[in-house]
This record gives structure tokens, C-alpha cells and sequence, in this order.
């Protein structure tokens, strides 16, 4: 069984098949590939053996790398009716997205997910963002694939934490929409033990995407309802930086939503979260439990370090936080808020929240 669909962009349209084992190795001429380097090492079967391997870490996501990234296409050959083909999480995307729109002023390319969190989320959208020096994803585009290829059969091989972030995101996205996806992923998805099977995987995989996509052809580039997305990422942001990103993404972001439930209660005064809230609240928490020795991880975050990552976050302006939080039924807003002695309080507050009880 698989799914195919389009979305629609401002550079043209791009599809999204969803399956399992399929022939993802469709040969394209004058081709390039690059891979992340342990997705290479397991799925050697699969991957081009010519592909050009990068360490998927953060420290290599960065502008450094997509100029060696070019190179190495260049003394291939790679030509402007080329294609590249990428295959890895979240950093491969994003090093694929800059390298490919780049080179020769862009050329086609075909992204082939292997993380949970890339399939459900960050594959579509055509977003970038690239380090530069401390400051983490401050420079980036938007430049599409031409093709989405979604195998759930590379869950197989995914450590717990990197399902749970998965998870962290899907849950994110439908509970951002104002229709019943949230309604949806509770009734099929809640109560599942992990790990997921692959028919599981498949049904998550495209309510999660078609979910983003109803944000991504109403506001492509990000100046309206796609930055409800950015649930969880101010706060979670700042809890990779002050851990040195030993904690994976979509974990920080699940305590980042945590965080941000707990941020909006304190600047609005709720005492109580609504029921809709309550249901995500118990479900991120259940989630966080399956990875128990990121709580002491946690438990050593520099309060200090994590409020100086918060205020350099990309979204704020001079004068204000801006960030996502509950309003009072439960669904998100984005707000801006000035910044003053006691909104600096109350952010040092949840980061100590975050570090000595967030998961009681």
C-alpha cells in the first residue's frame, strides 16, 4: 500500500509517495547523491555506493559543509540538468535544500526521508536553515524538492529517542490545526506502545503531512498561520543549545511544548489547562518517559545558558519575545511580548520548571 500526493508551491508542484519497501532508487541521469554517513552504513543496499557521506550532526550543518558539498558536484560533473538525491534526517535536508538551490543557481532534487521526524514533518514545506558561528538556523531558504520519497521501512532501524521525536512533531502539528486532525491522532495514536508498526507508521506518516500541508498552501513562507508550527521550538531551541544538542531535536521540542503549555498559564493567569490541552500535556509527558536518562541530562541544564540561547531566538525582535502559547481553549497563539525585568523572571523560572520538574 502506498499514498501519493501533491502540494502545491509558488515554484510549481512537488509529490509525496508514502509506502513501504518501495523502489526508492529510481535512476535519474546525471545524478548526485548525498547521505547522512550512518544511514549509509545500514542501508548500503539501497543508497547509491558513489554518494557523498556527510555526519549528520549539528555541527556540520552549516555553510562550510554545502561548500564541500559543491565541490565534490562539481568534480563530478554535475551539470544544471543534474539532479541530487539526499537521503538522511533533518540536517541532510536541510545541507540538500541550500546545497541544490545553490548550485549552477539551482537544480532538481528528490529527498528520501530516514528519520521519523523528517517523514512526518520537515520533508515538505521546502525550508532550509543553516548554522552560522553560535547563532543556530539563522541563515536559510525555501527551495522545494521536486519529489518526496516516504519509506516508513527505515523506521526499522531508529533508536528510541529519534521515534519519540517523530512523535513530538506529528502530535505538534495536529494539535496546531483547527480542524479534527488532533481529534484524529488521539483516536488512532494515543494509546500506542512503541514501537510502531510499519501500517501504523504509514497511517501516521500521512495524517501528519496532509495535516501540514492544509499550513504550508496557506502560507508558504512562513508569515502567518505556518508559524503556529514553531509550537515548542523558542524554548526547545534554546534547551539544545545549553545542552550542546545531546539531547536529538523533536525531544527538545517535546519539553519545549511542555514549557511553552506552562509559559502561556503563568502570562495568562489559567490555573487550570483546558481538556484538549490536558491530552497533549499527559501524551508529551508519556512520550518523554520512554527515554528516561534524558531526564538527567536535563537535570544538569545551565539555566543561564539556556535564557541567553532564548533571547538570541531568531523570531524575537528588539523590543519582544515572540512565541507561540495556549490561548484559553487550547489552541495556540503567537504573541508578542515586551521585554521587561518581569518577563525575564518568569522565562528564568520555567527553564529552573524545565530543569528540576518537568515530567512531574
Amino acid at each position: 500500500m502506498s499514498v501519493i500526493f501533491k502540494v502545491e508551491a509558488s515554484s510549481g508542484p512537488y509529490q509525496v509517495q508514502i509506502g513501504a519497501n518501495l523502489q526508492i532508487t529510481s535512476e535519474r541521469e546525471n545524478s548526485f547523491s548525498i547521505a547522512d554517513e550512518l544511514v549509509f552504513n545500514l542501508w548500503k543496499d539501497i543508497i547509491p555506493t558513489d554518494a557523498f557521506t556527510v555526519l549528520a550532526v549539528e555541527q556540520n550543518k552549516t555553510l562550510e559543509t554545502s561548500s564541500k558539498i559543491i565541490e565534490a558536484m562539481r568534480s563530478k560533473g554535475v551539470q544544471r540538468g543534474s539532479h541530487l538525491k539526499a537521503f538522511g534526517g533533518g540536517i541532510i535536508q536541510d545541507l540538500a535544500t541550500v546545497t541544490s538551490s545553490l548550485y549552477m543557481r539551482g537544480i532538481g532534487w528528490t529527498y528520501y526521508p530516514t528519520t521519523l521526524l523528517g517523514m512526518v514533518d520537515s520533508c515538505i514545506g521546502g525550508k532550509s536553515s543553516i548554522n552560522v558561528g553560535r547563532y543556530k538556523n539563522i541563515a536559510g531558504n525555501f527551495y522545494p524538492p521536486q519529489e518526496i520519497i516516504i519509506d516508513v521501512e527505515f523506521c526499522k532501524t531508529l533508536s528510541t529517542p529519534e521515534q519519540v521525536a517523530g512523535l513530538c512533531e506529528a502530535v505538534k502539528i495536529c494539535y496546531a490545526a483547527k480542524n479534527d486532525s488532533f481529534d484524529q491522532y488521539v483516536k488512532n495514536f494515543l494509546d500506542l506502545p512503541l514501537p510502531f508498526s510499519s501500517e501504523q507508521l504509514l497511517r501516521l506518516v500521512e495524517l501528519s503531512l496532509l495535516t501540514k500541508k492544509t499550513f504550508i498552501e496557506e502560507d508558504e513562507f512562513d508569515n502567518g498561520v505556518r508559524l503556529l508550527l514553531n509550537f515548542g521550538h523558542t524554548i526547545g531551541h534554546a534547551i539544545e543549545a545549553a545542552t550542546h544538542f545531546s539531547i536529538t531535536h523533536g525531544v527538545a521540542i517535546g519539553i519545549g511544548m511542555l514549557a511553552e503549555i506552562r509559559m502561556g498559564m503563568l502570562l495568562s493567569g489559567l490555573n487550570e489547562l483546558p481538556e484538549r490541552a490536558k491530552l497533549l500535556d499527559l501524551y508529551i509527558r508519556r512520550l518523554l518517559k520512554n527515554i528516561p536518562y534524558m531526564v538527567n541530562t536535563i537535570r544538569n541544564l545551565d539555566v543561564s545558558t539556556a535564557f541567553e540561547a532564548f533571547k538570541s531566538d531568531k523570531k524575537h525582535t528588539d523590543q519582544s519575545y515572540v512565541i507561540v502559547v495556549l490561548d484559553n481553549r487550547g489552541y495556540l497563539k503567537r504573541v508578542s511580548i515586551p521585554v521587561s525585568e518581569d518577563i525575564n523572571r518568569i522565562t528564568l523560572e520555567i527553564f529552573e520548571w524545565v530543569k528540576k520538574d518537568f515530567l512531574l
